[in-house]
């Protein structure tokens, strides 16, 4: 096995993209097996069967500048940011690591009861300190490749992850899979030298892990390959939300003009049906209006300029576009 030292620029996307190149770029020269370790700013990181309009506060999440990822493999939606770490293995599948959680995560729980820490595997796929969950781990597998890659919260901003993942589940209806809102913890509070930072557990990590690896970079010629992964699938709205479930949303909100309640069906990430009801006035026929929404992506821009092509200021009384558009979006 060997170690990949790159430069992600903080950026979640690029990491997948760089996971996705190595398992499927057969023309690449990249036929070992691999593990690297890497952060990001602020990220949410979807299940790949998962709705993000389901798991995220989207509102929030855009507020915050907290971006929001697909990644290939399953499982449920978690938060990182600068002061956690993800950690990737990418083997040739054979039966022993195939779905074989404990294999991947047992390096990283000697590390920790090297630092003087009592960690357990839980579950399916978690690692726990005190009976609370501290890292999420998946896997994919494509052709004869293996990817298993975790996270370690070490001192993630935990306020701004509650305010992330916390949302109106009643307003949403799906049959997509949801995650399980596990009570989350830091490991940084519990280690035996309280001056340590995220970069100085990276290093222990490093130290353990790769003492007996090769470290290898990225050749310049693939940077241009893996960005153009990240771009074409992990930065595109086709991914991140066209690839969701069919499901439904329904939303009251009080406006300056009245209640008004939307019911929306939406699938591929593309509003497929939509109606209004509620005690504003409307002037014109509402099915006009209504009929205009269908087709349109579920997402606030797009519904933006939709609405904005339309008569809407002459057709709701006293209902600004800005509160309309707070009718759709949860």
């Amino acid at each position: 096995m060997k170690y990949i030292e790159f430069d992600n620029q903080l950026k979640a996307s690029y990491s997948f993209a760089l996971e996705e190149f190595i398992m499927t770029n057969k023309q690449s020269n990249l036929n070992d097996d691999y593990f690297f370790i890497w952060n990001n700013k602020p990220t949410l990181m979807v299940g790949r069967f998962q709705n993000p309009i389901e798991e995220i506060n989207c509102v929030y999440a855009t507020q915050n500048n907290i971006d929001i990822i697909r990644r290939n493999s399953g499982g449920g939606t978690i938060y990182t940011d600068e002061n956690c770490w993800q950690f990737s293995f990418i083997t040739h599948k054979n039966k022993q690591n195939t779905n074989n959680f404990h294999a991947f995560t047992k390096p990283i729980l000697y590390i920790l009861e090297k630092l003087g820490l009592e960690c357990n595997f839980s579950g399916r796929n978690d690692l726990i300190l005190n009976e609370r969950k501290f890292s999420g781990n998946a896997q994919f597998s494509l052709g004869n490749r293996c990817l298993h890659h975790g996270s370690i919260l070490f001192d993630a901003d935990l306020d701004k992850m509650n305010n992330a993942l916390t949302i109106c589940t009643n307003k949403i209806f799906s049959k997509s899979v949801k995650s399980a809102k596990d009570k989350v913890i830091n490991i940084k509070p519990f280690l035996s030298n309280p001056d340590m930072t995220s970069e100085d557990f990276k290093n222990e990590i490093l130290n353990i892990v790769t003492k007996n690896m090769e470290t290898i970079t990225i050749s310049k010629e693939h940077i241009p390959i893996i960005k153009n992964i990240e771009h074409k699938k992990f930065l595109s709205w086709e991914w991140n939300y066209g690839k969701s479930p069919e499901f439904n949303v329904t939303k009251r909100t009080l406006t300056s003009g009245g209640n008004v309640i939307v019911n929306l069906n939406i699938k591929d990430g593309i509003i497929n049906d939509c109606k209004l009801n509620g005690d504003f006035f409307f002037s014109g026929n509402i099915d006009d209006f209504t009929n205009h929404i269908i087709n349109c992506k579920y997402e606030k821009s797009a519904i933006y300029n939709l609405i904005s092509e339309t008569n809407y200021a002459n057709c709701f009384y006293l209902i600004s576009i800005d509160e309309l558009i707070d009718c759709f979006i949860i």
